[in-house]
Protein backbone atom coordinates (compact mmCIF):
# COMPACT_ATOMS: atom_id res chain seq x y z
CA UNK A 1 0.00 0.00 0.00
CA UNK A 2 3.07 2.38 0.90
CA UNK A 3 4.57 1.83 -2.48
CA UNK A 4 1.20 2.37 -4.33
CA UNK A 5 0.60 5.68 -2.43
CA UNK A 6 4.23 6.77 -2.88
CA UNK A 7 3.83 6.91 -6.79
CA UNK A 8 0.14 8.64 -6.76
CA UNK A 9 1.88 11.30 -4.35
CA UNK A 10 5.01 11.46 -6.96
CA UNK A 11 2.61 11.86 -9.70
CA UNK A 12 0.99 14.80 -8.37
CA UNK A 13 3.56 16.71 -6.89
CA UNK A 14 5.10 16.52 -10.43
CA UNK A 15 1.94 17.56 -12.38
CA UNK A 16 1.49 20.35 -9.66
CA UNK A 17 5.11 21.77 -9.76
CA UNK A 18 4.77 22.15 -13.25
CA UNK A 19 1.32 23.59 -13.34
CA UNK A 20 2.57 25.86 -10.28
CA UNK A 21 5.24 27.11 -12.18
CA UNK A 22 3.48 28.02 -15.58
CA UNK A 23 0.96 29.85 -13.21
CA UNK A 24 3.75 32.02 -10.71
CA UNK A 25 4.53 33.00 -14.67
CA UNK A 26 1.26 34.13 -15.45
CA UNK A 27 0.89 35.64 -12.28
CA UNK A 28 4.04 37.73 -12.36
CA UNK A 29 3.18 39.06 -15.96
CA UNK A 30 0.11 40.21 -15.06
CA UNK A 31 0.52 41.63 -11.71
CA UNK A 32 4.14 42.21 -12.05
CA UNK A 33 6.52 42.17 -8.37
CA UNK A 34 3.21 41.83 -6.16
CA UNK A 35 1.80 39.35 -8.43
CA UNK A 36 4.75 36.97 -8.33
CA UNK A 37 5.19 37.13 -4.55
CA UNK A 38 1.76 36.31 -4.11
CA UNK A 39 1.66 33.52 -6.26
CA UNK A 40 4.96 32.37 -4.59
CA UNK A 41 3.28 32.74 -1.55
CA UNK A 42 0.43 30.73 -2.65
CA UNK A 43 2.76 28.26 -3.91
CA UNK A 44 4.21 28.00 -0.60
CA UNK A 45 1.30 27.71 1.30
CA UNK A 46 0.03 24.59 -0.99
CA UNK A 47 3.51 23.05 -0.90
CA UNK A 48 3.11 23.04 3.18
CA UNK A 49 -0.46 21.87 3.40
CA UNK A 50 0.10 19.18 0.98
CA UNK A 51 3.57 18.04 2.46
CA UNK A 52 2.24 17.86 6.21
CA UNK A 53 -0.41 15.48 4.62
CA UNK A 54 1.90 13.53 2.87
CA UNK A 55 3.82 12.85 5.60
CA UNK A 56 0.80 12.00 8.12
CA UNK A 57 -0.81 9.75 5.71
CA UNK A 58 2.66 8.20 4.96
CA UNK A 59 3.40 7.48 8.10
CA UNK A 60 -0.59 6.45 9.69
CA UNK A 61 0.42 3.62 5.93
CA UNK A 62 2.76 2.51 8.24
CA UNK A 63 0.14 1.15 10.51
CA UNK A 64 -2.98 -0.11 8.60
CA UNK A 65 -5.42 0.87 5.97
CA UNK A 66 -7.32 1.73 8.72
CA UNK A 67 -5.67 4.35 10.15
CA UNK A 68 -4.26 5.71 7.09
CA UNK A 69 -7.99 6.52 5.67
CA UNK A 70 -8.53 8.18 8.89
CA UNK A 71 -5.18 10.46 8.89
CA UNK A 72 -6.56 11.37 5.58
CA UNK A 73 -9.69 12.32 6.60
CA UNK A 74 -8.09 14.23 9.40
CA UNK A 75 -5.45 15.87 7.50
CA UNK A 76 -7.90 16.89 5.21
CA UNK A 77 -10.27 18.90 7.68
CA UNK A 78 -7.44 20.33 9.04
CA UNK A 79 -6.04 21.43 6.03
CA UNK A 80 -9.10 23.00 4.69
CA UNK A 81 -9.48 25.34 8.34
CA UNK A 82 -6.17 26.45 8.33
CA UNK A 83 -6.40 26.90 5.07
CA UNK A 84 -9.01 29.32 5.38
CA UNK A 85 -7.19 30.77 8.73
CA UNK A 86 -4.31 31.61 6.89
CA UNK A 87 -6.17 33.25 3.53
CA UNK A 88 -7.84 35.38 6.10
CA UNK A 89 -4.99 36.60 7.90
CA UNK A 90 -2.80 37.04 4.81
CA UNK A 91 -5.83 38.71 2.95
CA UNK A 92 -4.72 42.27 4.25
CA UNK A 93 -1.75 42.32 3.58
CA UNK A 94 -0.23 45.06 1.22
CA UNK A 95 3.12 43.18 0.22
CA UNK A 96 1.53 41.14 -2.34
CA UNK A 97 -1.21 40.26 -4.75
CA UNK A 98 -4.06 38.59 -2.76
CA UNK A 99 -6.07 37.39 -5.99
CA UNK A 100 -2.68 35.83 -7.31
CA UNK A 101 -1.99 34.00 -4.14
CA UNK A 102 -5.93 32.82 -4.21
CA UNK A 103 -5.60 32.09 -7.67
CA UNK A 104 -2.20 30.55 -7.55
CA UNK A 105 -3.34 28.24 -4.58
CA UNK A 106 -6.77 27.21 -5.75
CA UNK A 107 -4.88 25.99 -9.52
CA UNK A 108 -2.14 23.79 -7.37
CA UNK A 109 -4.61 22.56 -5.23
CA UNK A 110 -6.91 21.77 -8.29
CA UNK A 111 -3.79 20.15 -10.02
CA UNK A 112 -2.89 17.71 -6.93
CA UNK A 113 -6.48 16.54 -6.59
CA UNK A 114 -7.33 15.69 -10.53
CA UNK A 115 -3.62 14.05 -10.90
CA UNK A 116 -4.42 12.18 -7.51
CA UNK A 117 -7.78 11.08 -8.41
CA UNK A 118 -6.28 10.41 -12.55
CA UNK A 119 -3.52 8.39 -10.74
CA UNK A 120 -5.62 6.29 -8.60
CA UNK A 121 -8.13 5.28 -11.20
CA UNK A 122 -4.97 4.41 -13.33
CA UNK A 123 -3.28 2.01 -10.77
CA UNK A 124 -6.51 0.24 -10.47
CA UNK A 125 -5.79 -0.71 -7.07
CA UNK A 126 -7.83 -3.41 -5.41
CA UNK A 127 -10.15 -1.97 -2.81
CA UNK A 128 -10.63 -5.59 -0.81
CA UNK A 129 -8.02 -8.33 0.01
CA UNK A 130 -8.38 -11.90 -2.05
CA UNK A 131 -6.84 -13.74 0.26
CA UNK A 132 -7.63 -11.63 3.69
CA UNK A 133 -8.73 -13.66 6.44
CA UNK A 134 -12.44 -12.45 7.73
Amino acid sequence: MMAIYGRVVRRAAALTAVVAAVTVAVCAALGGGKGLFGALVGVAIVTAFFGISVLVVGRAARISPHVMMAAAMISYVVKIIGFAVVMILLGRSTAFNGRMLGFTALVCILAWGAAEVVTAIRLKVLYVDPDGDR
